[in-house]
């Protein structure tokens, strides 16, 4: 056992197995864990303590109950004492913890369509994360907070600092997953909870009582989820207003690409897969393309290129954009599956392009994992034309099971799809413009390169060598956490 314990409080409001709603519920669920099995061989003797804090909605007391509470807290208020219960699980052996209270069980959803709804929620369930930490006795080097629902937690450590000897040397890291979700505005809570409204010029007045700019000025370092969005953020058109403050912390902002779970995204032991694959086996790869064209009563063929979409749909995701471009192109040969729910509008665009095109286009408004599976498998390219997206794990996945991505040069996208021109390099299709005619050009792009099925493969088997697994992602982590603590940082880093 090694003395070099690096201990990490790290919270969420969601993470997987327990609860997911998006991508911070996988990097929440799988990150921490990871983080607490790093081999100390191999990191320089450094052992990671690391314990995992989300809210016990209503929803996850269902699916995993537990009883009775490992203690009560009470959060002080002018208002009256807040009382918090706190149960105790674990994840591959990570303790975990899970609070409960008034404003958590209440609530209807995990999520309200209405920040402000959740505000009281949130901020309750992150000063009560601070409490447990203290009261169970553990001593946290580095605080972790992700996104504007555990931000209040960060303004709060930067008080408690110079109050509360316990938590004067913790350094606090706060991860943006997504920066237009900003939460609401705060003000009547800080004053409930005793805590001043912050005043500093150096946010703009309305982000001075709200969450996530709280969060933000608050933390001694601000991590984004890949380097690109990191620098995007800086600037106008990715900064949702706070781009001036943020360029002036440039030297505390840092981005580190989320990573993906290898073992849960396996085409070759994919269950929801009728035909399983590795790079030596793409002719079986073939089979599922033509199980999902017979599915979806599209013509079989293997010389017509499917493209696929998976995804919200939403205006972040800029499916708006890839009708627009599927219609540009509409007398060259292709096919395409939507799938997915979101925005009324857009989901009857989506309609209304599978009428105007019977015998090429079918869309599937609804969640489905096992088909979203299967269209990663048979799919030839996935479309991603997001407006923005801070890293992005479809991507990944489409890389891993042969289905070439094609996106918007933006964010995470950037990061991790190569397309420059090398086809022994190449892994999928970026297009420079945020326009339906430069989708539809990069579209076309990927037309010609699946004429030449040798390149094809190529970039296929490309993408499918590369490794964004959530090792090297846990490294780069524990790095900053080291250079956050003032530790020695690791001496080398892994490129395997």
């Amino acid at each position: 056992m090694t003395d070099k314990i690096l201990r990490i409080l790290y919270i969420a409001s969601e993470a997987r197995p327990f609860v997911k709603i998006g991508g911070l519920g996988d990097v929440a669920g799988t990150l921490p864990p990871i983080l607490r099995q790093l081999n100390p061989a191999d990191n320089d003797g450094w052992q990671v303590d690391i314990r995992l804090v989300i809210p016990y909605h209503r929803e996850v007391v269902e699916q995993y109950p537990l009883s009775p509470p490992l203690l009560t807290l009470h959060l002080p208020r002018k208002s009256g004492d807040m009382e918090m219960d706190v149960f105790e699980t674990e994840l591959e052996g990570m303790p975990v913890y899970l609070i409960d209270g008034k404003e958590i069980s209440a609530a209807k959803r995990i999520y309200s369509f209405q920040p402000e709804e959740d505000m009281a929620k949130f901020a309750s369930f992150s000063l009560a994360a601070l409490a447990l930490a203290k009261q169970i006795g553990f001593q946290p080097h580095i605080l972790n907070a992700n996104d504007w629902h555990t931000a209040l937690a960060v303004y709060a450590l930067d008080h408690l600092r110079g109050q509360d000897s316990f938590f004067a040397d913790t350094k606090s890291l706060f991860t943006v997953h997504n920066l237009p979700y900003m939460g609401a505005e705060c003000k009547e809570i800080l004053r409930d909870f005793s805590m001043p409204v912050h005043r500093s010029r150096l946010l703009p007045k309305w982000g001075r009582s709200f969450a996530m700019p709280l969060g933000l000025i608050s933390a001694d370092h601000i991590n984004a989820v890949s380097p690109t969005y990191a620098r995007e953020i800086q600037t106008p058109e990715f900064g949702c207003s706070l781009e001036d403050f943020l360029f002036r912390r440039a030297d505390r902002i840092s981005g580190i690409i989320n990573g993906l779970d290898y073992n849960a995204w396996n085409p070759s032991t994919d269950s929801a897969l009728l035909h399983n694959y590795d790079m030596s086996t793409m002719t079986d790869r073939q089979k599922n393309k033509t199980v999902l064209q017979k599915e979806f009563g599209l013509p079989i063929s293997a010389s017509v290129p499917l493209f696929v979409v998976i995804s919200r749909l939403d205006h972040q995701k800029g499916i708006d954009t890839a009708i627009a471009a599927l219609r540009l192109i509409k007398k060259k040969k292709w096919q395409a599956i939507i799938l997915g729910t979101g925005a009324e509008e857009i989901e009857k665009e989506c309609q209304l392009l599978a009428s105007e095109m019977p015998d090429r286009v079918r869309v599937a408004i609804r969640f489905d994992g096992a088909l979203a599976r299967r269209m990663y498998a048979g799919g030839d390219a996935i479309l991603l034309p997001s407006r923005y997206e801070p890293c992005g794990l479809t991507q990944l996945i489409g890389m891993r099971y042969g289905c070439v991505p094609a996106a918007n040069a933006v964010g995470g996208f950037v990061d991790t799809i190569l397309d420059d021109g090398n086809s022994s390099e190449q892994t999928g299709f970026l297009s420079p413009a945020l326009t339906h005619a430069a989708f539809a050009a990069t579209l076309e792009r990927v037309l010609g390169a699946y004429k030449d099925q040798a390149l094809w493969q190529q970039i296929q088997v490309n993408g499918m060598n590369k490794d964004y697994s959530w090792r090297q992602s846990a490294r780069e982590y524990l790095n900053l956490y080291l250079q956050l603590s003032g530790f020695p940082l690791l001496t080398e880093t892994i490129t395997g």
